[in-house]
C-alpha cells in the first residue's frame, strides 16, 4: 500500500508559530518519505490567531515554485477554510479561487464569523457545549451549516469532521458524496464511531488520508488513519490517495 500524497499540511504561514516549518521543509520531508504530491493548506483567513494573510499568497506561490524545483514534489496551494455562518458561508471569496488548487473546509474555534449571532451559535455554543451529547438543536444547526457550505462552494475535502462541532455525520457524508467532496481520515484524530465509518463506506463515500501536519517531520504521518482503515477493512478503492493520485474539484478535474 502506497500513500501517494498528503493534502492537509501547515507551515509558518499559519501565524503565531502554529505551523513550525517552511514550504520547502514540508516538501523535503515528503520527498524523503516517497510522497509524490502535497498540499499546503494554511488556516483560513478569518481565523483570529492562526489564519493566513491574503497578502502573503504571492510569497507562498513563490516558495512553492522554489520547493517544486528543489524537491521535484508536486505542491498544491490551498487553504483550510472556516465555516463562518449558519447559512454555509466560509472565509473564501470569488477572487481567492484564482490561486487555489485545492479547498479544504472545517470547523475551528476563535474565528471571525459572518455575524455576532453566528459567533454565538457556531463558536460559543460548540466551545462550551458537550461534544458527546449535543442538543438536537445544536446538532441540526451544525449539520445545516456544513450542508449549505457543501452546496455553495467547490469544497474538495471536509477536514476532521465532528471535531469540536458535532454533526449528523451521515447526512454530511452523503452530501459530500453527491458533490464530489472527500471526507478526511485525519492522521491525528478521527471523530467517528466505527459504525459511522462503515455506514459511510457502504454509502459509497470517498475518503482521503491526511496528516494535518503542523511541523515538517509530521508530513505523511497518517498511522492513525491507516490503522483504522485496516482495522475496519474499509475498501481501498474508496481511499483516493492510496495507490493512486487523486484529482480535485479545483484542480485537474474531479474525483
Amino acid at each position: 500500500m502506497i500513500l501517494y500524497g498528503d493534502y492537509h499540511t501547515h507551515t509558518k504561514y499559519s501565524r503565531h508559530n502554529h505551523g513550525k516549518g517552511t514550504i520547502l521543509e514540508n516538501a523535503s520531508v515528503a520527498m524523503n518519505k516517497g510522497l509524490k504530491q502535497i498540499a499546503i493548506t494554511e488556516h483560513g483567513f478569518n481565523h483570529l490567531i492562526y489564519g493566513v494573510r491574503r497578502r502573503e499568497i504571492r510569497a507562498m506561490k513563490e516558495d512553492i515554485l522554489n520547493a517544486k524545483e528543489v524537491t521535484g514534489i508536486d505542491i498544491l496551494l490551498g487553504v483550510e477554510a472556516n465555516l463562518i455562518g449558519c447559512d454555509g458561508s466560509i472565509d473564501v471569496v470569488d477572487s481567492d479561487f484564482e490561486f487555489l488548487d485545492i479547498l479544504l473546509m472545517g470547523h475551528h474555534k476563535l474565528i471571525k464569523t459572518k455575524t455576532r449571532k453566528d459567533f454565538n451559535r457556531l463558536v460559543l455554543a460548540n466551545m462550551f457545549g458537550s461534544p458527546f451529547n449535543p442538543s438536537q438543536e445544536r446538532l441540526n444547526r451544525n449539520t445545516t451549516g456544513f450542508l449549505k457550505a457543501l452546496d455553495k462552494y467547490p469544497i474538495d475535502i471536509i477536514t476532521h469532521l465532528n471535531y469540536g462541532c458535532p454533526t449528523d455525520t451521515l447526512a454530511v457524508a452523503k452530501m459530500a458524496r453527491e458533490k464530489g467532496t472527500l471526507i478526511e481520515l485525519n492522521g491525528k484524530r478521527i471523530n467517528f464511531t466505527d459504525r459511522e465509518l462503515l455506514t459511510m463506506a457502504e454509502e459509497g463515500v470517498k475518503f482521503i488520508v491526511d496528516s494535518d501536519a503542523h511541523s515538517p517531520e509530521r508530513v505523511g504521518e497518517c498511522n492513525n488513519a491507516i490503522n483504522t482503515i485496516f482495522r475496519l477493512n474499509l475498501p481501498l478503492n474508496q481511499i483516493v490517495n492510496i495507490d493512486k493520485l487523486p484529482k480535485f474539484l479545483n484542480k485537474r478535474g474531479t474525483n
